[in-house]
This record gives C-alpha cells, sequence and structure tokens, in this order.
C-alpha cells in the first residue's frame, strides 16, 4: 500500500501543477507588464517614495525600451532627486520619440534651472553668502527637486553657519525620517544640539554616527572636542572651588580657547572667569571677562553684580554704582547685592571729597609727626606775605593747607575722615564754609605756630593784614 502511494505520488504533483499553473503564470506576466509596473511607479511618486518608483520605472523600460511616458516618469523622478544630467537624458529621450512636446521641453528648462541654482548655491557657500544659498535652495532647487538630498543637507550646512540651529535640528530631522542612518545629517544635527549647549543630545547623535563609521573624521572631532571641552571646564570649576585661583584663571581660559564661536556655554565660562579673577583682585581682566558674558546674556544678574565688584576694585566707583544698582533692581531680594552697593555709594561720595592727604602731599599711612612737618613746611611755601605776586593762589593754597592739618592733625577728627564720615558733620570745608584761617575779609589774623614759625624765623606768633 506504501508503494502505491509513493509511485501514485509524482502524479498527483503534476496534476495540481496543470491545475494551479494558468494563475500564476497571469501573475507573472501581470507583475512584468509595462503598464501596470508604470501605474505603480506613479503611485509611488505620489507618495514620494523616489526610489521604489525609479525601480519600477527602470522595469518598464527594461520591457519596454521605447515606452515614452516611462522615460518622462523617469527624468522626473531623477530631477527630483537631483540627479540632473541623468534626467536631462531621459528628456531628451521621450523628445526624440515625441518631438515638439511643449510640456517636456518646459520640464527640461525647468530642470536646467534647477541645475544651474544648485550650482549657484554651492557657489555661494563657498563664498560666505548662506542667505543667498538659502534663496536658491529654497525659492529654486527644493521647488523642483523637493527629494535632493544634496540640496537639503547644503541648506543644513547653511542655516548652521546662520547659527538658526532650531531649524537645522528641523531640517535634519525630514532627513533622518526617511534615511536615520545618514551621517552628514547626524553630524549636523549633532553640532545644532552642541551650539544649543545640549551637550548630552549632541553626543548621542555623535555616537551614532561614530558607531556607522568609526572612522569619519568629522564625527570624531566633533565627539572628542565635545569631551574635551568638557573635561577642561569641570578642572577649571574644580580648581576655582579648591580655592586654586590662578590655575583655574588659566584653565577658563584655555576652555575658551577651545571654541570662541560657542556663544551658549561661553556664557559660563566668562563669568566661572569673571568671578575667580575679582577673587584674585585683578579688576581690570574681571571688568572685560563680565562683559563678556553680559554682551551674551545681559539679563546675567551674577555677572552684572560681578562686573560691579571688578569695578570696585578698578576704583570706577561710578561705574560700580551702576552696575549694582541695575543689579539690585533686576534681584531685589538680594542682600549681597544692595550690600555692595552700599559700599559703591559710599566709595563714590568719598571719591567726590577733598583728599587731605594728597593736600598734604604725605600717605593714608603717615604718623602725626610727618602730617604735622609737611604742614609747616606747605603753609611756609604758601604763606600770603611770602607770595605777593600771586597772593590770591597763596591765600587758596593756604586756606586748603590748614583744612587739611586741621583734620589730619586731629587725632580724633582723622579717624571720622578715614572712615568715610561726611565733612559736613565734621563741620569741615576747605574752600568752602567751614574752616578758615583768614577770618572775614579786611580783618586783622594772627596765626600761631607751635614753638614758632618753622625755619627759625617769627617766633612765637606771625602777624598779617588783609
Amino acid at each position: 500500500m506504501v508503494r502505491l502511494w509513493r509511485a501514485a505520488l509524482p502524479l498527483l504533483l503534476i496534476l495540481c501543477l496543470l491545475q494551479y499553473s494558468p494563475l500564476v503564470f497571469a501573475q507573472e506576466g501581470q507583475e512584468n507588464d509595462p503598464s501596470t509596473l508604470f501605474t505603480r511607479a506613479s503611485e509611488m511618486m505620489n507618495l514620494r517614495k523616489y526610489d521604489g518608483a525609479l525601480g519600477l520605472l527602470n522595469a518598464v523600460l527594461e520591457v519596454d525600451p521605447n515606452h515614452s511616458e516611462a522615460y518622462r516618469q523617469r527624468a522626473s523622478v531623477l530631477r527630483h532627486k537631483c540627479r540632473y544630467k541623468e534626467a536631462e537624458s531621459d528628456y531628451n529621450k521621450y523628445l526624440e520619440l515625441k518631438p515638439g512636446a511643449v510640456a517636456v521641453e518646459k520640464e527640461l528648462s525647468q530642470l536646467l534651472q534647477a541645475q544651474n541654482s544648485l550650482q549657484s548655491a554651492f557657489g555661494q557657500f563657498d563664498s560666505g553668502d548662506f542667505s543667498k544659498v538659502l534663496e536658491y535652495i529654497n525659492k529654486i532647487v527644493l521647488v523642483f527637486s523637493p527629494g535632493c538630498l544634496k540640496a537639503k543637507l547644503l541648506k543644513a550646512k547653511a542655516l548652521l553657519a546662520l547659527k538658526d540651529y532650531s531649524s537645522v535640528i528641523s531640517e535634519t530631522g525630514f532627513i533622518l525620517k526617511e534615511d536615520e542612518d545618514n551621517l552628514d545629517a547626524l553630524l549636523l544635527r549633532g553640532r545644532a544640539y552642541y551650539y544649543l549647549a545640549d551637550h548630552d543630545v549632541a553626543s548621542r547623535h555623535y555616537q551614532k554616527g561614530l558607531r556607522l563609521d568609526p572612522e569619519h573624521s568629522d564625527l570624531k572631532k566633533a565627539y572628542f572636542g565635545l569631551k574635551n571641552l568638557l573635561k577642561k571646564t569641570k578642572i577649571a570649576d574644580d580648581n576655582a572651588a579648591k580655592g586654586k585661583l590662578r590655575v583655574a584663571a588659566e584653565d577658563y581660559k584655555a576652555a575658551l580657547a577651545m571654541d570662541p564661536d560657542h556663544i551658549a556655554y561661553n556664557v559660563h565660562l566668562y563669568f566661572g572667569l569673571c568671578k575667580t579673577l575679582v577673587k584674585l583682585g585683578r579688576g581690570k581682566e574681571a571688568i572685560n571677562s563680565c562683559t563678556e558674558a553680559l554682551n551674551i546674556n545681559e539679563e546675567l544678574v551674577d555677572a552684572l553684580t560681578q562686573r560691579g565688584e571688578a569695578k570696585l576694585l578698578s576704583e570706577d566707583w561710578e561705574g560700580a554704582v551702576q552696575d549694582l544698582k541695575e543689579a539690585a533692581q533686576k534681584s531685589p531680594q538680594d542682600m549681597g547685592i544692595r550690600e555692595a552697593l552700599m559700599r559703591a555709594e559710599k566709595q563714590l561720595k568719598l571719591s567726590k571729597r577733598k583728599d587731605w592727604y594728597k593736600t598734604l602731599g604725605v600717605s593714608k599711612t603717615a604718623s602725626a609727626a610727618e602730617i604735622k612737618r609737611a604742614y609747616k613746611k606747605l603753609a611756609l611755601q604758601w604763606h600770603p606775605d611770602k607770595n605777593v605776586d600771586n597772593r590770591e593762589e597763596a591765600e587758596n593754597m593756604f586756606r586748603e593747607i590748614a583744612a587739611a592739618y586741621e583734620v589730619l592733625g586731629d587725632e580724633d577728627k582723622r579717624v571720622r575722615y578715614d572712615r568715610g564720615e561726611d565733612l559736613d558733620e565734621m563741620n569741615m570745608g576747605g574752600g568752602g564754609g567751614g574752616f578758615n584761617p583768614f577770618g572775614g575779609g579786611g580783618q586783622q589774623y594772627t596765626f600761631h605756630f607751635d614753638g614758632g614759625f618753622p625755619g627759625g624765623g617769627f617766633p612765637g606768633g606771625f602777624q598779617f593784614n588783609f
């Protein structure tokens, strides 16, 4: 029985093939029918699946080399993908088969216009006119060649050069949606996130590209450049936290030099450098660093405060008050800023009063004996009776010298003066309304020196009239 079944099996298979072969052969014939293939290619075109459409149109022309509409359709697909030379050849083939077709001649003209515009866009990119690049690509190239990958990538590069990082992310997103492994798009998108200081996302794009091509030079440069920047920044921050201020300042400068165009990130490096320089007492350098930070982000209150402190170090009292007052307005609850502003206002007020040390030509650390000697020397030099030819100037100078000694020669008044107390509170003026060694006009005034007038003359007292 088994042997009979085995003998009958080949016969059964033959019968089955005979039963179903007409359908199979019909399907195969239908699959190779140029009309069916062309219809499917058109559907693919409508879905913007250009690669699929191109494969079907190639199949049509293999079966029917004189299928004029297939040449036209394939030329359109190739134009969309900006394979302009091949598209031009297909349009010309169509015109050979159907001469004088106005619509096709117009399409060929548009193709040549798009081709020239793409070449111009690349030329403008090389010359640095990135706005012009976008104009050519948006208004011409992508109108006639919406599937042109070269144009899309060039557009993303131009947007990156124009610092329009959000648009770069958007444009490369469309590319990666069609081809998630496109290395150029991964690199450009990563750089956009990098310049937005979203370093984690940038790093993921670089890493994905390097997994696909570990030797891609631009991806390697971008990835390791980012790693080195973050490493150098951490070293600078750590040294600043440990009080290694000079080393930290050099580290911040080195980090800034790594990528001067990384504005969104460098604002924090400039601020870190500014704060470190303030602690080092290097006011002028600190002002420059804080100003760089504020040029990037004018709302950075901490940088404004630190610049105010730096101006205090540089004795720019008015500048310090201006910065700290603005910082206090932006952050009214910050007591540290208010205290710094009070210090600046006090210094500004002090800067506008008479500098009696300078009047007597002595340092702020001068002893009482040094102050007295300086006073006697200057009083003798500028005594009005010894300056007949310039009596008015001498009287003014003599008055200033006497007023200075009235304050600095008195220990209590000098202490109060050094503390920054107001001159009016001490009932002192100097050229103003308080002390006047000559009294009123037109009266006799006697001026006494302890132990006689210096230089040995006029012992006891000296009398002169006005």
